[in-house]
């Protein structure tokens, strides 16, 4: 609609209704050219400013994309220890490794072929492997000394031996009994390896299968070998108190004359005896010395030993220093392993499942050595050893006879060693009572 009929139909509409009316119209007829003006902001024909255009060029750097991350290949860790009747084969699958090229080379290679030779229950055999189970590297503990490794390389595989270059850290810890001792030191992080040290330093005060109570504390210093951040091997107790029943015992480590580690009470007295009460640990007595009723033959006889009833295969250790007289199979003892001490005392071991390596007649033995097996061999109902003690040719029951302590601190060894059991006994004051493990 035009301004000039707006203004037309405005003068007709003025005879009619008021004049604010006809304002009020026409400012609403007005709405829609104000609205097109507003639309289109500038009217054709307006003039418009020009303005000198430049063009300015800024260089901007492009962003650096991120380098795509490329995963190295997967790698797996793992250890396991040797156990008996194990084979390299399946020591290794067990490990996790899954490659024939690595079995045949340590079949055939000088060095690597030693593992079959040295598989000692025990032992500790690390390996890293892909994740098709290919063997990386190798690493097996063949003693406390020297380590034998396997490294596969862009060649193949390569094998050497050498040294460890361990170092020990000393911990410092304590435990309580509430059942056994395996149950205190497990619940005190001490290794099993220490809690068998332990019950072999005070085995020849403390039973521990029948003379343990409740609340009997263990107060222990000891060594652990690590090569770099690789656990290698336990060490050695360096000081330890055991108390049981409310009876203190204490043990020190310091050299005898020969410069061989020893056990010596704080007041210098050897802690160990001629010969041990039991040669099986953590065993307990099935049938003692004197008569009984013979499990086979029915009838009643006298019983020349004791017998100390424990799975097969359990270590038995040799009870006092000597040399073997005997090792083979004798009639109703079945396998059978017999050792001459000095003053006359001889002491035997039957119904064995087998003898440690090197064991035959004429091999030294000194104390605590495993020379044989626990076995059922012969007239046996179960596995267990039969073991006597005789005295120039004459039984004694290896229970009660009476075993003297062997040779105390040396006289002139007195002064250094009563320096460090006064060290040992403040350090064993320091940790009684508390678990928190500590490093020296």
């Amino acid at each position: 609609m035009t301004v000039e009929k707006a203004a037309i139909l405005a003068q007709r509409l003025a005879g009619l209704v008021p004049a604010r009316q006809i304002a009020f119209g026409a400012m609403l007829l007005g709405l829609p050219a104000l609205g097109v003006v507003t639309a289109f902001g500038i009217a054709p024909g307006t003039a418009v400013e020009t303005f000198e255009k430049t063009a300015i060029t800024v260089e901007l750097p492009l962003p650096v994309p991120e380098p795509v991350a490329v995963m190295p290949p997967a790698r797996f860790l793992n250890q396991e220890r040797v156990q008996r009747g194990d084979t390299v084969a399946a020591l290794l699958s067990r490990l996790g490794v899954s490659d024939d090229v690595a079995l045949s080379f340590l079949r055939s290679d000088t060095v690597g072929r030693q593992i079959f030779r040295q598989l000692v229950p025990g032992r500790s055999m690390q390996v890293e492997t892909n994740e098709e189970g290919e063997l990386l590297s190798l690493r097996y503990f063949v003693g406390s000394t020297s380590v034998l490794e396997v490294i596969r390389g862009n060649n193949g595989f390569a094998a050497r031996e050498r040294p460890i270059a361990a170092s020990p850290r000393v911990y410092y810890r304590s435990a309580a009994v509430k059942s056994s001792l395996f149950g205190a030191t497990d619940a005190a992080g001490i290794p099993d390896a220490i809690a068998t040290q332990v019950a072999r330093i005070f085995a020849t005060d403390i039973d521990f299968h029948s003379d343990l109570r409740k609340g009997d504390t263990l107060s222990v210093i000891y060594e652990m070998h690590y090569e770099g951040t690789e656990l290698v091997a336990p060490g050695r107790i360096l000081s330890a108190e055991f108390v049981n029943g409310g009876r203190r015992y204490t043990a020190v480590l310091f050299p005898d004359e020969e410069g061989r580690d020893a056990y010596y009470e704080l007041d210098g007295t050897s802690r160990a005896k001629s010969f041990l009460r039991s040669p099986v640990e953590f065993s307990r007595v099935s049938s003692g010395y004197g008569m009984r009723t013979h499990p086979i033959m029915g009838d009643r006889r006298a019983h020349v030993g004791v017998d100390f009833a424990a799975p097969k295969g359990t270590r038995v250790l040799a009870a006092g220093d000597g040399h073997v007289v005997f090792a083979g199979w004798r009639n109703g003892y079945g396998n059978v392993l017999e050792v001459k001490h000095g003053g006359a005392i001889t002491t035997l071991y039957a119904h064995l499942s087998g003898f440690a390596s090197g064991v035959r007649a004429g091999a030294r033995v000194r104390q605590g050595d495993a020379i044989a097996f626990v076995g059922a061999t012969g007239w046996a109902t179960g596995p267990h050893l039969h073991y006597e003690f005789k005295v120039a040719g004459q039984h004694q029951d290896p229970i009660k006879v009476a075993l003297p302590k062997s040779t105390p601190v040396a006289p002139h060894l007195k002064a250094r060693f009563e320096a460090e059991a006064a060290d040992a006994d403040a350090r064993i004051a320091m940790v009684r009572g508390t678990s928190t493990p500590r490093f020296e």
